[in-house]
């Protein structure tokens, strides 16, 4: 039996943690995929089969208005922040403020993001960019991916020394090779509630329950903590 799930990578890592003992206990496999948030809508939209799906809070809303989730079966994961990374063992730039920031994009040999037109972090840090009047000065060295996993995971394995990275907390956390540097200066912060919820369409919506609530079990609370989740 499979369990069809589409997600915003910000919540890969916290259904890697449940998986295998989810799958094991309830005699099932999670199948899909996780991708910019705005690409997993459009995906459900365009009616590819989903029993499960996590996005930002408003793209729920706007689904929940729309009558193509189950409105009962909301509920938050809780708060993701939009951070800096570097490769793991490098030295951090210092980034407190917007002028730091600013100077770490422009020495960064690699500027590693998720989608600047789908990915809620993508989107954001497109519009830091241009805030701070560095866009068109580091264009030429920004690494677009379909999802901040995807972008992590690159940069881990092939980025010229001293790149940085711009994405969700909780993908920067779940990805070897790569390092926190820190969250966004309050003046830049991003900070996305992400949520579950069960599809209107879903063929399994029982099983579906199960898995959200397990993915909001109070147990999790530190591993969401620890993992780059606040409330």
């Amino acid at each position: 039996m499979d369990l069809c799930l589409l997600s915003g990578g910000a919540a890969f890592g916290l259904v890697s943690h449940i998986r295998k003992d989810f799958e094991a206990r309830n005699h099932c496999c999670i199948t899909g995929e996780f991708g910019a948030v705005g690409m997993m809508k459009d995906k459900l939209l365009a009616g590819e089969a989903c029993d499960v799906i996590i996005l930002s809070r408003k793209l729920i809303d706007q689904l929940a208005r729309d009558a193509r989730v189950i409105r009962e079966s909301i509920r938050d994961l809780g708060v993701v922040s939009t951070g800096t990374a570097v490769i793991e063992g490098e030295a951090p730039p210092v980034i407190t403020d917007e002028v730091s920031l600013a100077k770490a994009l422009l020495a960064a040999s690699g500027v590693y993001v998720p989608d600047m037109s789908k990915s809620t972090a993508g989107i954001h840090m497109k519009n830091v960019f241009e805030r701070l009047q560095v866009f068109d000065r580091i264009k030429e060295r920004i690494q677009e991916f379909p999802n901040g996993a995807t972008a992590m995971k690159a940069m881990a394995s092939k980025a010229a020394p001293h790149s940085l990275g711009c994405t969700q907390l909780t993908e920067i956390m779940a990805t070897s090779g790569v390092t926190v540097v820190a969250a966004l200066p309050k003046s830049c912060a991003l900070d996305t509630v992400y949520t579950v919820a069960i599809p209107s369409a879903s063929g399994q919506v029982d099983l579906a329950g199960v898995l959200i609530d397990g993915l909001c079990d109070a147990s999790l609370d530190k591993f969401k903590r620890d993992n780059g989740f606040s409330k």
